[in-house]
């Protein structure tokens, strides 16, 4: 498994996350295209995603370094869906999804790490994380829908 590293912090706080900024900030990503190295998947982003992503039932029950996480992710987007593995169909099961994934979802793995220094240390940790890629499938392609399931892995962090 490959770990994306997130750069640098762009969305700082622990509480009250503005899913506006990144909001905002995922629509640089509109009209994009991504592939998934593992399978040749390509992945589209359309300006639905920027929304969905910050504004998912997922994200909106998010509070912590969770949601801090999710709101930094964004800016290793595309090494995220590149890197992502272990790709699964799943059956779309809700009416409301389907005009846009009436042939279901991929979910793919992905894993990453985030910065973490103290004050006043000289080295960085880096905490490490996987989560899931959800994507949905329909006539015209596959749109990236939504990043969920992130979870810190049990690990100790790594130093740099």
């Amino acid at each position: 498994m490959e770990y994306v590293q997130v750069s640098e912090i762009l969305f700082k706080g622990r509480q009250n996350i503005n899913w506006k900024d990144v909001e905002k900030y995922l629509k640089k990503f509109a009209g994009l295209t991504f592939t998934v190295r593992e399978y040749g998947d390509i992945l589209h982003i359309n300006a639905k995603f920027a929304n969905e992503y910050a504004e998912s039932q997922y994200t909106k029950k998010l509070r912590g370094s969770l949601a801090k996480t999710k709101a930094n992710i964004v800016q290793v987007l595309p090494q995220l869906v590149q890197t992502a593995t272990n790709r699964r169909w799943v059956e779309n099961k809700k009416e409301k999804h389907m005009n846009h994934a009436g042939k279901g979802w991929y979910r793919y793995d992905t894993y990453f790490g985030v910065p973490v220094q103290a004050e006043k240390e000289e080295s960085i940790r880096w905490n490490l994380f996987s989560a899931t890629i959800v994507v949905r499938i329909n006539d015209q392609g596959l749109y990236l829908h939504d990043i969920i399931n992130i979870k810190k892995e049990a690990s100790k962090p790594t130093e740099s």
